[in-house]
């Protein structure tokens, strides 16, 4: 074989693996992190040594965090996520949930998961949920307890509380790590340039300031 179709061979293996890349597979049973020899990270998996497997227990594998809501936001969502910063059980296992709490009429803003596809379950409530896919279509419908709905990763998805009563739903990413891009905070929550945002959203420097006070970071707020 040629020096050239060597080369060309490999580049080639090496796209495919970027193309497929995902949460590496576990080479071990589990891996519950040593925190004493540092902080739990979600971004760099072999940031912390395992636990010596001797002194792993039942606990290690058990979260009661979510039992209950988090806080609520003033928008009347609470949002209890777990993966192993909060539940190092999860360490290594490619996967990871949250809870969701919406009061009657609340929502959970048009956001998306870059690294994850996410299976939503409804356990009470009535759910008005969908996604967009890269052709703009939404495909979005009531969902109710018992019932799930799956959106695709990296697009864009939504819930909305449309019953009468408080709705809770669980949902499993096949990510320990999966991102959560929140598009309006993303826009008008970053630094992109007022100029730009004015010309992609038809909208006038006032309308852009009160959009950046509402979703900019607080710990960015000029005092």
């Amino acid at each position: 074989m040629s020096p050239k179709v060597t080369v060309l061979l490999v580049i080639f293996s090496l796209h495919c693996h970027i193309t497929l890349a995902s949460d590496p597979d576990p080479v071990q049973d589990f891996c519950i992190p040593n925190t004493r020899s540092g902080t739990v990270r979600t971004t760099q998996f072999d940031i912390l040594p395992c636990k010596n497997s001797i002194k792993v227990t039942p606990e290690d594998f058990v979260f009661s965090g979510i039992k209950s809501p988090g806080n609520f936001s003033d928008t009347g969502l609470s949002v209890v996520p777990v993966n192993p910063t909060n539940f190092p059980g999860l360490n290594t296992l490619g996967m990871s949930l949250v809870r969701a709490d919406l009061k009657v009429g609340a929502i959970n803003a048009p956001h998306f998961h870059p690294r994850a596809t996410e299976i939503a379950y409804v356990v009470q409530g009535r759910v008005y949920s969908g996604f967009v896919d890269s052709a703009n279509r939404v495909f979005a419908k009531v969902i109710e307890k018992g019932e799930v709905m799956v959106f695709p990763r990296g697009l864009v998805h939504f819930q909305m509380n449309v019953g009468k009563l408080p709705a809770t739903i669980f949902g499993s990413f096949n990510s320990q790590n999966p991102g959560n891009h929140k598009i309006a905070s993303a826009i008008f929550g970053s630094g992109i340039n007022d100029e730009l945002l004015e010309k992609a959203f038809g909208m006038n420097a006032k309308q852009i300031g009160m959009m950046r006070r509402r979703f900019i970071p607080k710990s960015r707020v000029r005092s």
